[in-house]
C-alpha cells in the first residue's frame, strides 16, 4: 500500500487513498487522496456511500503525511483525535480529468476514479461555493456500473476489532 518516492513524477505514480474509520468524540471517516506528497484529508460525519442520492459533507482538515496512510490504533487520551482508528477502506485513484490534480482541487472540483476494496468508480469532491469556512465540500458518487443505490456502511470497528488496537501515536503531529 505504500507509494512511490516522492521524487517519482506524479504522473508516473500510482495515487494511493485511505479511508480511515474513527471514533474520536464522534465517529466519523476520515477520506484521504494521496497528492503532492501529502494526504489531503477530509473528516466525513456520515462516511462515504456508494448510492449516488447520497451526498456527503466532507470537512477539509490539514494535510496528513503519506506515512500515515496505514496507520491504525488508539491515539492516546490528550492528544488531538484520541480514540480508535482503523483502514476502513484504501487502494488507489486516477484522476478522472486530465490536468493537474492539486490544480483542480483548488479550482473546486475534483473527478476521480477509486479502485479500493470497497468503494470503486467514479466520485466527486466539490467545495460548497458559500461554505463558511471555505473548507466545507461534498463526496459524491457519480452513476456508474459500482453505484448501489441501496449500499449501506459497515463499520469495521467491531467489538473484536478494538481488542486488536493498541494505544500508539500516529506519525503527525497530533497535539
Amino acid at each position: 500500500m505504500r507509494p512511490l518516492s516522492k521524487n517519482t513524477p506524479q504522473d508516473m505514480r500510482t495515487l494511493h487513498f485511505v479511508v480511515h474509520e474513527h471514533k474520536a468524540t464522534r465517529l466519523h471517516y476520515d477520506f484521504r487522496l494521496e497528492m503532492g506528497g501529502v494526504l489531503k484529508s477530509w473528516a466525513i460525519p456520515k462516511g462515504p456511500s456508494l448510492n449516488p442520492a447520497d451526498k456527503r459533507l466532507a470537512v477539509m482538515v490539514e494535510d496528513h503525511p503519506v506515512e500515515y496512510i496505514d496507520f491504525e490504533g488508539i491515539i492516546p487520551d490528550g492528544s488531538y483525535g484520541a480514540g480508535a482508528v482503523v483502514v476502513w477502506d484504501h487502494g488507489t485513484y486516477e484522476p478522472s480529468d486530465a490536468g493537474n490534480p492539486e490544480t483542480q482541487l483548488r479550482s473546486g472540483k475534483f473527478a476521480f476514479i477509486l479502485k479500493g476494496k470497497k468503494l470503486k468508480g467514479a466520485f466527486a469532491l466539490a467545495r460548497f461555493a458559500r461554505g463558511q469556512t471555505g473548507k466545507e465540500w461534498l463526496l459524491m458518487k457519480k452513476k456508474d456500473e459500482y453505484a448501489d443505490p441501496s449500499w449501506t456502511l459497515k463499520s469495521e470497528l467491531t467489538p473484536q476489532r478494538l481488542t486488536t488496537l493498541r494505544v500508539k501515536s500516529p506519525p503527525c503531529n497530533t497535539s
